[in-house]
């Protein structure tokens, strides 16, 4: 009884606030976060309309959600639009391995006719490359610069209208394809995702029933290497009649949903408690979502409600094959589903999603109010859809392939007059989520490696009611501390950020060692950049939310580049760029260093940690360290040679300016440390010779009313100085006021529709620079003015993805980069703010 009260109470308050405009954003999302934890378990809506499309992970895939609500017998769709399944006429491996005939040695000519003789050619399975996908190794080389050619015959029964079928393809580079001797596509460029073309009238001619082949030739002369095409018909599904949408609020840690279905009005929301000050709550995987129904009319409705999670959210193609099972634990039921191979850690890199581990859908257990079950899709829709029930269990467990199969729950809401609530819970058990040179790392809600999902998710369960209310105060706090800070944009940008900046990472337990407690080792990823893993030139922009809201995940982001140092494995007398590619953290692998870049910011980050302990002992853990980096930085950084910073996209680049403001707030900030370490003498060497170098600085960069892009003045040249926000953020005093201030002056000049473009070479830029350039100003109009037309450009980008950090400042569009944790650098306003109320300013 106290429960149901405290709910009725909840949900007065979320339509008070909602009223009240607490909760409420003006943005329009270019995407909306649904299921946000950690890199591999992060589902989004990419429309205004939930039912619009289907449901995806952040890299674009679908992980299919559905929703149905059944009321008085007619159904509505509310969750996801259906997605497009295909019925291979010749598959891509996506949907099923196959093997190919092939040679990387150019053949004679003819080699793409059926009856070419191909005995001297090579058998192996597809796809082709060097990326994880690929099952075959082909890559750009020497050796194999005429690329790869491969042949593949297949059986077609006539039946489906060739006009409707789809050229199945996925390249990198240019592809030529022929069916039985007949060019029916030249395609180049590259693509890093499978794309569906209609069969050209020329490959619809040539296509006959009975034996076919299918040539295909594809060349890589530059970057990674990979080709997989296939011939498919799509899978036509009956259409539902969908429920009309009211309203979407997006908050700090849910998205809020209402609608109408018939008589009833219909809430969903979807909660990710990431509540920073609960480090156990915000690592452990579980997600609740929330349905609300009461009736529009006062008349009771009998309503029942269809939720399926499909089991590609645990696979990482369409058609790997899946294994589903029932079980339940106190107080809930659940079902579990998972891949048959269960290849834990045998994947790394970028477009990737998780194949092993188990998804899970957990349901309290309330009488027969609640059902669960598992199978086909389509079966388990259609017997909702004509008795408003599950199927009966069946006890033969076969794989299927991921894209068929679906966990699913019925809620039966009874006959519905006044509001009627019932929650469901969606979690992931990655057994081990990240291997840190060569040992097996678990997350940290496991690190004992006694807890099992099934007993998390009783404690889940049990936190509910505080956890939704816990979360929507901090929700309403943050959006109100964030427009404190910086206005009502700014707290529509800091809002959306949120759950994006820190599902971007892992929480993992290090390894303990000799240690009584387990080190937090917080990995990120380079979603869409390049994949690495624990990248410092990621940490840097992304950490001013984590110092904000938990310093102990802010030194998790630092430790394992220590260790990595430490432990005699880099041998630099620098930092290393990353540890990896996610999720394996055995050694770098970005091809390049970033010398100066890495140094100042992993000194810079250390005093900004030490700044909000209020206590320099993670410093004197790793002092020597600190200060051979420095050492570097006193030695190479003033006046930088040719090489990459964080913006490496942009090119290398000699003596930038940009580059050497960090090395010296680097220097000072380890001149910081020493003093707060009571080592007077050191701290005054390094902040005089900080102070020092600013004034060169100064004398060497002036270009008139502003600061060039590099020591060399060419003509016109300016960047944004964004890392000389640090000597505003932890007083160090460093470069006079009059840099900052004749900065701002400039770039408020240069702005574009979109935004301050990152420099005078392009007109993209980085959102995440702007913000920490904004916060320079010293006036909050100033502030503002940089921060609107990033707003703009989150609200009127076309690109309809988890936000993007790099976009063209013309016209809002992408230029790269989706889901990153650096949009946590939007929290740099909010940390000063805080910083400037610790010193007592």
């Amino acid at each position: 009884m106290q429960r149901n009260t405290a709910f009725r109470l909840l949900f007065i308050v979320l339509n008070v606030l909602s009223i009240q405009g607490i909760l409420a954003q003006t943005l329009r999302p270019p995407a909306y976060p649904l299921i946000t934890h950690d890199p591999y378990f992060s589902v989004w809506s990419t429309t205004d309309k939930l039912t619009d499309s289907p449901t995806r992970h952040w890299t674009g895939k679908p992980q299919s959600l559905e929703g149905i609500i059944r009321v008085d017998g007619k159904a509505y769709q509310f969750l996801g639009a259906v997605p497009t399944a295909y019925d291979p006429i010749l598959p891509t491996a996506e949907l099923q391995p196959y093997t190919a005939q092939y040679t990387t040695t150019k053949p004679a000519d003819g080699w793409e006719k059926p009856d070419f003789d191909t005995s001297g050619w090579a058998t192996g399975a597809g796809p082709f490359g060097d990326t994880p996908e690929a099952r075959t190794r082909w890559v750009n080389s020497e050796t194999m610069k005429d690329g790869i050619f491969f042949r593949r015959e297949f059986t077609y029964d006539g039946k489906a209208n060739p006009a409707t079928l789809l050229l199945a393809l996925n390249h990198d580079d240019d592809v030529e394809i022929y069916l039985n001797g007949t060019q029916i596509l030249s395609k180049p460029g590259y693509i890093n995702e499978y794309v569906y073309l209609p069969l050209s009238a020329a490959g619809q001619q040539a296509l006959q029933p009975g034996k076919n082949v299918l040539a295909v030739h594809c060349v890589s002369p530059r970057g990674g290497s990979f080709v997989d095409v296939g011939i498919v018909q799509p899978v036509k599904t009956a259409p539902i009649n969908t429920a009309e949408q009211t309203s979407v609020i997006v908050s700090a840690t849910q998205t809020r949903y209402t609608f109408t279905a018939g008589p009833v009005k219909l809430t969903v929301n979807f909660l990710s408690p990431l509540l920073l000050d609960e480090l156990d709550v915000a690592a452990r995987p579980v997600s609740y979502i929330t349905f609300t129904t009461q009736s529009n009319d006062g008349k009771p409705h009998t309503v029942q409600i269809l939720f399926t999670e499909a089991g590609t959210i645990a696979s990482n193609t369409a058609g790997q094959k899946v294994l589903a099972k029932a079980g339940q634990t106190a107080g809930l039921s659940y079902q579990t589903i998972g891949t048959e191979a269960q290849p834990i850690l045998a994947k790394k890199g970028d477009n990737v999603r998780i194949d092993w581990g188990y998804a899970y859908l957990a349901v309290p257990q309330s009488g027969a109010n609640a059902k669960t079950a598992s199978g086909v899709l389509g079966t388990l829709k259609h017997t909702f859809l004509t008795n408003g029930q599950l199927p009966a269990s069946s006890a033969k467990l076969t794989a299927e392939p991921a894209q068929t199969m679906a966990l699913a729950t019925v809620l039966n809401m009874g006959a519905v007059a006044k509001p009627v609530e019932k929650h469901i819970m969606l979690a992931y058990d990655d057994i081990y989520s990240v291997q840190y040179f060569e040992q097996n790392l678990r997350a940290w809600w496991r690190r004992e490696g006694k807890l099992t999902m099934p007993g998390l998710l009783q404690i889940a369960e049990k936190d509910y009611s505080r956890l939704r209310q816990k979360c929507t105060a901090f929700d309403a706090r943050l959006r109100t501390d964030a427009q404190k800070a910086g206005g009502s944009e700014y707290a529509d940008l800091c809002v959306l950020a949120y759950r994006q900046a820190i599902a971007a990472h892992k929480i993992v337990a290090g390894p303990k060692g000799n240690r009584t407690t387990w080190p937090v080792f917080f990995f990120s990823k380079e979603n869409f950049s390049n994949g690495s893993i624990g990248t410092v030139d990621v940490t840097y922009p992304s950490a001013p939310l984590f110092l904000l809201y938990n310093n102990e995940l802010a030194k998790g982001l630092l430790r394992f580049i220590f260790d990595y140092s430490e432990s005699g494995r880099w041998k630099k007398d620098f930092p290393a760029h990353d540890v990896g590619t996610y999720p394996l953290a055995n050694g770098q692998t970005y091809g390049e260093d970033m010398p100066v870049e890495e140094a100042g910011n992993m000194i810079i980050l250390t005093a900004a940690a030490a700044q909000v302990d209020g206590k320099a002992d993670f410093a004197r853990e790793h002092w020597p360290t600190l200060t051979k980096w420095v050492s570097f930085l006193k030695r190479d950084g003033f006046d930088p040679t040719n090489q990459l910073c964080t913006d490496d996209f942009a090119g290398h680049l000699a003596r930038n300016a940009n580059l050497s403001a960090k090395a010296i707030m680097g220097i000072a900030c380890y001149g910081k440390l020493a003093r707060m370490l009571g080592d007077q003498k050191t701290a005054d060497e390094n902040l005089v010779l900080a102070r020092e170098m600013a004034k060169k600085w100064m004398q060497m960069d002036a270009d008139g009313d502003h600061y060039a892009l590099t020591f060399d003045k060419p003509a016109g040249s300016w960047s944004q100085k964004y890392n000389i926000v640090w000597d505003k953020l932890l007083g160090l005093d460093v470069f006079p006021d009059e840099v900052a201030s004749k900065e701002i002056a400039f770039y408020l000049k240069h702005q574009n529709t979109y935004g301050l473009p990152l420099d005078s070479r392009k007109t993209y830029t980085k959102s995440d620079w702007i913000m920490w350039t904004a916060t320079l100003a010293s006036s909050d109009v100033d502030f503002r003015a940089f921060v609107k037309p990033v707003w703009m450009f989150a609200n009127d980008t076309p690109d309809r993805v988890p936000l993007t950090d790099w976009h063209e400042t013309t016209n809002a569009k992408q230029v790269g980069f989706q889901a990153r944790s650096v949009v946590g650098g939007y929290f740099i306003k909010m940390l000063e703010q805080k910083l400037k109320a610790k010193a007592g300013k």
